[in-house]
């Protein structure tokens, strides 16, 4: 094909096919999401592989943070990358030293307060940090599938309903998102084995979805 022709047809398909429409373009919502996310993830390993150290006899901290919570934290800064976006989060595999640092402009304040608060709690007994592990894998499926509340509480033009797994139609977000979730339910299940060994078998109560969610996640 000659060069003229190559340029006229690579002009008429930048013409004729929408901007949204073209693979990598995110909106503001899909993209603070994904910026949200990477964080958020974060948050999760960090509390852990904090709550590892302060109770090393519950294999269960170590080996989320360890075989799950990396990974995933690893899967959303790679999809940063793939959008252009650059991470809130550069040194966060700098291990130990970026265990509770969260650095991004919009909401690293955000997940330094929760951190603090999660390891806290999780600091007055191993029940209570299964139950904040628990609470973390709720609170993770809840800001995967919707826009979390403190995104649509910031003057950035994000409404509800703007952001999240249900909101996007990226099929990478959309099947990484999937895949998060999973993950989630995953240890969703195993902290709450782990607390129903201490507090007896079917006591555990949801603590950010509701009962009912919960329930179906447990096959109750």
């Amino acid at each position: 094909m000659k060069k003229t022709t190559m340029l006229l047809v690579c002009w008429l398909v930048s013409v004729i096919v929408p901007v949204s429409a073209q693979a990598g373009v995110l909106d503001i919502g899909e993209e603070t999401h994904l910026i949200f996310m990477r964080e958020e993830e974060k948050l999760a390993r960090d509390v852990y592989l904090t709550l590892s150290g302060m109770y090393p006899t519950a294999a269960i901290f170590a080996t989320i943070a360890e075989d799950s919570e990396q990974v995933h934290t690893d899967t959303v800064r790679d999809m940063l990358a793939k959008y252009g976006i650059p991470d809130p989060n550069p040194d966060a595999n700098n291990l130990p030293e970026s265990i509770g640092v969260f650095t991004g402009a919009d909401y690293g304040w955000y997940f330094t307060e929760k951190f603090n608060a999660l390891v806290n709690r999780g600091s007055q007994g191993l029940l209570e940090a299964l139950y904040v592990g628990a609470f973390i894998e709720e609170l993770d499926m809840l800001d995967i599938v919707g826009c979390p509340k403190i995104i649509v509480e910031t003057d950035n033009g994000i409404d509800a309903g703007e952001c999240g797994l249900t909101y996007t139609d990226e099929a990478a977000l959309q099947t990484m998102y999937t895949s998060l979730l999973e993950g989630s339910k995953d240890h969703l299940r195993a902290y709450v084995k782990n607390i129903e060994n201490i507090i007896g078998a079917g006591n555990y109560v949801a603590q950010v979805l509701t009962q009912a969610e919960v329930d179906a996640i447990l096959g109750r």
